[in-house]
């Protein structure tokens, strides 16, 4: 029975890992189909350090806890965490990339690292720390929403940043919510 669980283990295992590099192909294939993709050195760097980064992060919560509810927690905290970075990389949230207004969305994922710590990544801390983040993260919305520069930026305004923000929320909040039915089973704390 052991036995049959590690080999499931390491079979998804190798199955996330070679996804990954099938990412890391798409953008290389695309290169060649058409002039829209032009990444250099660098982009595949950074993309292999955002993807590996996200996978080791993963890899580290799937070995803190056997529940299949801190296990999905940890993967919808990794993933909300990659796509604002990777979304504000590329685009950025508010304008452009270089708007210094983006800069607090990064403060996010540095929150949500730092709540995990502190909480020594115990399934009922984790789930406070991501409430924290998603409260955070409305909070963050609503102040860049409100202020006069962004009414001016284009193509989403202070409604795009609202809508981003929440849908970012709820990703938090469903990870909060993921991580306290994991933490039912644990001990006062």
């Amino acid at each position: 029975m052991v036995d049959e669980v590690g080999a499931r283990s390491n079979r998804w295992r190798v199955a996330r890992w070679s996804a990954a590099a099938a990412l890391l192909t798409v953008p290389l294939i695309m290169m060649h189909i058409g002039d829209a993709w032009n990444w250099t050195g660098s982009d595949f760097l950074f993309a292999a350090f955002m993807i590996g980064g996200a996978l080791l992060l993963y890899e580290f919560a799937g070995r803190l806890s056997t529940s299949l509810a801190y296990r999905a927690g940890a993967a919808l905290a990794v993933a909300a965490a990659f796509l604002l970075v990777w979304i504000n990389v590329a685009v950025g949230i508010v304008g452009s990339e270089d708007n210094p207004a983006n800069l607090g969305f990064f403060l996010l994922v540095l929150a949500a690292a730092v709540g995990g710590f502190a909480a020594e990544f115990r399934a009922r801390g984790m789930a406070r720390a991501m409430l924290g983040v998603a409260i955070v993260q409305m909070l963050l919305g609503l102040v860049i929403a409100t202020a006069p520069s962004t009414a001016r930026v284009e193509p989403m305004g202070a409604w795009g940043v609202l809508a981003i923000s929440g849908f970012f929320a709820a990703l938090w909040l469903a990870s909060a919510a993921l991580f306290r039915a994991a933490g039912r089973g644990e001990g006062p704390g």
